[in-house]
């Protein structure tokens, strides 16, 4: 699947988007989060407080709990404001 990064996810991360292929027990957003976070340092800072991180599932937005499944994308980014 194609992670994508957006904002400070993507500074922190130091890439835009990236190929993925992540173990089956990875279920949900929130396990993807987790274990996308154990992949080194700049995943761990732009993962450290996932509640403040928001995930779409092919262009979807997704609550942490929803299933990745077979997901051809995830994007990941922080809370939009507006103005």
């Amino acid at each position: 699947m194609r992670a994508l990064y957006f904002a400070w996810v993507r500074e922190r991360i130091g890439l835009a988007e990236e190929e993925i292929a992540p173990p089956g027990e990875v279920a949900t957003v929130r396990q993807l989060i987790d274990w996308l976070s154990a992949r080194g340092d700049g995943y761990a800072a732009a993962f450290a407080n996932p509640a403040t991180i928001r995930a779409a599932v092919d262009k979807s937005h997704a609550a942490p709990d929803a299933p990745i499944g077979a997901a051809r994308e995830i994007a990941f980014f922080p809370p939009m404001t507006g103005g």
